[in-house]
Parts: C-alpha cells; structure tokens; sequence
C-alpha cells in the first residue's frame, strides 16, 4: 500500500503532486525548493539561504512519518546554476554534518518555482 500526502504545516506543492510517498519503511519526497513555511517564500535570494531551507524542510517532512534525517539514502540536487554548487555545500554539510547520504547533483535550464535557485528530492528508509 502506497500513502501519499503534503503536510498541512509546510507550504502546498506547486502542482499535482504530494510531497511524501510512503510505502512501508521506504519513503520519497518530491523536489522541494527553499520555501520557508512560515512566510510561503523562498528562504532568501542565494544559494546557501535556499539550500539551508530545503534540507530543514526535509527534516519537517520526514519528522511528519516519524524519520530523521538520519535515515535518508539519497538526495538528489537540481541547480539552476553550477556556480552554486560551493554555497549548496556549505548548508548541506552544516544541517548533514556526519549523516552522508548519497547524492547526485544536476545542474538543469530552469525550475518551475519562481526565483528558485535549487530543488532537491530524496530517498529515506526508516528502519522499524
């Protein structure tokens, strides 16, 4: 059985989709962009400020089916720009200090979400 939602606490997905699919202890969520969910705007117009969001927005999610961080296999980053990459890994190592997932970076034209400089989805599996 497959259970998809978006949390009522963090910011409406952008299309037809939820942010987490779970099925057992495996979980997936869906590109996420630095939105802060207080405000409903991006986190800041730079690369680390979105970063930081994204990966504290993961930690939200994976705390809504009770999973940490520490359970994340894979990431995957989606920068707009490749000259990011630098500040993108310095949020990433302060909030996944020692956890070190794997992890695929693709630098891509565009994002739908606007002023967005970044998305990252992932793969976490939550031992029972």
């Amino acid at each position: 059985m497959i259970k998809t939602f978006s949390p009522e606490h963090l910011f409406q997905p952008i299309g037809p989709y939820s942010h987490i699919a779970q099925s057992g202890p495996l979980i997936m969520i869906s590109g996420t962009p630095g939105v802060d969910s207080q405000t409903g705007q991006l986190a800041g117009p730079d690369a680390y400020s979105q970063a930081k969001q994204i990966l504290l927005n993961f930690q939200l999610l994976l705390e809504s089916v009770d999973a940490s961080l520490n359970d994340v296999m894979q990431i995957h980053v989606y920068l707009k720009n490749v000259d990011d990459f630098a500040a993108m890994n310095r949020a990433y190592s302060e909030i996944l200090p020692q956890h070190r997932p794997a992890r695929t970076v693709i630098v891509v034209a565009d994002l739908p979400k606007k002023g967005a400089l970044m998305t990252m989805d992932l793969t976490a599996f939550k031992n029972q």
